[in-house]
């Protein structure tokens, strides 16, 4: 694959948020956050966008999943499907006449790249029929993607309606001829509405490339299936400039730690940056510590499980139930870990103006706060300013790094409820599922859940001969 690197900024329409922040030296800058791509650039390869494409837009952040596509004989097979079709499509009347007049078959046409077919061949997927016209062919393409596309639904985040993507490559009805025709005619009369004139089931319109960001194309993707996205916000990420200062801070130490203030931190987010730092600069982080309290939510001791850096769970007990005090052993925490244990550095993740205090009786101590817009006042952010404290927003990061994290929490809550599950309400449960993992989910979100696992939950005989009611996977 032709790998064409070029600055990622440069793709026109990709979608910016800003927010004023101080660096470490003091100098006020602006933070843009980008928009992801990894959706688009899964659908790109599917769709049989042309090599050269595929690099110079997304070779430069997502080369990895471009090889890992590559590899990936699902993916391959939907690709060079789609390619077909659309050269079916390009140069329908031509495709014919070969076929009819001059006894060529697919493998034997100039349009075609005959080691794709012989490669799909090897994959027994029968792309070559016998006595096959133009248009049979493009039936037999589609009926081919219907029974294959299935096969690479775990590429696409679980968020994502799936069905919607699948219409992308399936036609519905395709089974009777005038679908067919009105769809080649609507290709044909609007290919230059259609991603570098590769051929999709759509309704064509002009809105500009579709395959520029996964917030744009989804929100595209969903409008036309009567549907508004709002999940927007998953599919952005902070910039290079925000992740180099990060690890800046990181290589910069001599023993660095991250402490968590629990209460005021959510476990998704904080998995979400996790998951966005470097494995190098993962590898230096000591250990995290989780100051905890017995009324937080679950999340939080399902993390160590998901990650490669220690993490140490320190369970606050209260003296009284109305006065937590979290706060003051994390304090006391940070303050034992600096004077004893000589860590210069700390990652601290609260959103708690409390920890001012905290920040300002060590001045030698190295901090890097990390915490959430709605928790958070522009009191403590312009303290933090004051002293060049480096402050960022756990929120800007890339959150459907979290799914894997929610989706644990989710079956464990689901298994809670099941020996008790007969007579409930099943989207009655599903709400008090996302409401007990601490989990914001929109009804569309929601619904996926609920028709992935509490529809398809079943009765199950355990190895002690008694009934028990199992997740189906």
């Amino acid at each position: 694959m032709a790998k064409k690197v070029v600055n990622f900024a440069n793709l026109g329409e990709l979608e910016v948020e800003c927010e004023s922040f101080t660096t470490i030296d003091g100098e006020q800058k602006v933070v843009k956050t980008i928009n992801r791509a990894e959706v688009v650039c899964i659908v790109a390869y599917m769709l049989g966008i042309p090599d050269i494409r595929l690099g110079e837009y997304y070779s430069q952040r997502y080369g990895e999943l471009l090889e890992e596509l590559c590899m990936n004989k699902d993916a391959t097979i939907i690709r060079y499907l789609s390619k077909i079709r659309t050269g079916i499509l390009n140069h329908f009347l031509n495709v014919d006449n070969e076929i009819r007049y001059n006894l060529r078959n697919l493998d034997g046409i100039e349009y075609f790249d005959k080691s794709e077919i012989e490669t799909l061949l090897e994959w027994e997927v029968p792309v070559i029929q016998p006595n096959f016209r133009a248009d049979k062919y493009v039936w037999h393409i589609t009926r081919l993607m219907d029974e294959h596309i299935d096969s690479c639904k775990d590429f696409f985040p679980e968020s994502v309606h799936f069905e919607y993507i699948r219409a992308l490559f399936v036609i519905p009805k395709y089974d009777k001829k005038q679908v067919l025709i009105d769809e080649y005619n609507k290709y044909k009369g609007n290919k230059v509405f259609y991603p570098f004139q590769m051929y999709m089931h759509w309704n064509p319109e002009d809105v500009g490339n579709i395959l520029n960001s996964d917030s744009k194309f989804l929100k595209v993707l969903y409008a036309q299936h009567g549907e508004e996205f709002l999940d927007g916000h998953k599919y952005r990420d902070v910039s290079d400039e925000i992740k180099r200062k990060i690890n800046n801070f990181i290589w910069g130490s001599r023993r660095i730690i991250m402490v968590v203030d629990c209460e005021n931190s959510n476990p998704y987010k904080l998995y979400g940056v996790l998951k966005n730092m470097q494995l190098e600069a993962q590898g230096i982080i000591s250990k995290i510590i989780l100051y905890d309290d017995c009324h937080t939510g679950i999340a939080w001791d399902y993390i160590e499980k998901l990650i490669d850096i220690p993490v140490e769970h320190v369970e606050v007990q209260r003296v009284t139930d109305a006065k937590s005090l979290v706060d003051m052993r994390l304090a006391v925490g940070v303050a034992a870990a600096y004077y004893r244990e000589k860590i210069d550095s700390f990652i601290l993740c609260s959103s708690d103006s409390d920890f001012w205090g905290l920040i300002s009786s060590i001045p030698e101590a190295r901090f890097l706060v990390m915490y959430e817009y709605r928790k958070c006042g522009n009191a403590i952010k312009e303290a933090l300013s004051s002293r060049s404290i480096f402050h960022c927003a756990m929120d800007d990061f890339y959150m459907e790094n979290a799914g894997e994290l929610q989706r644990i929490v989710l079956k464990k809550v689901l298994q809670y409820y099941l020996p008790d599950i007969v007579g409930k309400d099943g989207w009655e449960l599903t709400k008090q599922i996302y409401s007990d993992a601490y989990i914001v989910a929109t009804e569309n979100e929601m619904k996926r859940f609920y028709e992935k696992y509490i529809r398809h939950l079943r009765l199950r005989i355990g190895d002690d001969g008694k009934f028990y009611v199992a997740i189906e996977e």
